[in-house]
């Protein structure tokens, strides 16, 4: 999140919010935002929005990410809005939304579904879902 620049700008139980300002770093070809940048966006703010309802000595890392890119990114700024749909003692299934405004209106860039794992204190080795 901080190697990107990208900046959490709502935290709440279940739902987190953030944007990101693009600069070339962030481009590909033609100038269009890298697909990388909005998965790794949709990524972050999915994994805040269960890392909110997880007791607070534990973690969560990201199990699985499916995302569908609607639109390219064409602007200087984009938008992210992650929330759990379903919260579970060892997995948080979540979505999220990449937008960006585009000729004065919000266009969707991108929307994910994830499933985020929820680790115990202390448990950095492979992770047992059963």
């Amino acid at each position: 999140m901080k190697l990107i620049g990208f900046q959490l700008e709502v935290i709440e139980a279940g739902v987190t919010e953030g944007s990101l300002e693009i600069r070339d770093v962030h481009k590909q070809q033609k100038g269009l935002l890298h697909g990388g940048v909005v998965t790794t966006i949709a990524d972050i703010v999915a994994g805040f929005s269960a890392y909110t309802l997880v007791p607070e000595d534990y973690n969560v890392v990201t199990g699985e990410i499916k995302i569908s890119f609607l639109n390219p990114g064409l602007t200087n700024k984009v938008w992210a809005k992650g929330w759990v749909i379903k919260s579970g003692r060892k997995l948080n299934f979540c979505e999220a939304e990449v937008w960006e405004e585009f000729k004065g209106s919000k266009r969707i860039l991108a929307k994910a579904s994830t499933t985020m794992i929820t680790l115990l204190p202390g448990d950095t080795g492979s992770v047992n879902i059963s």
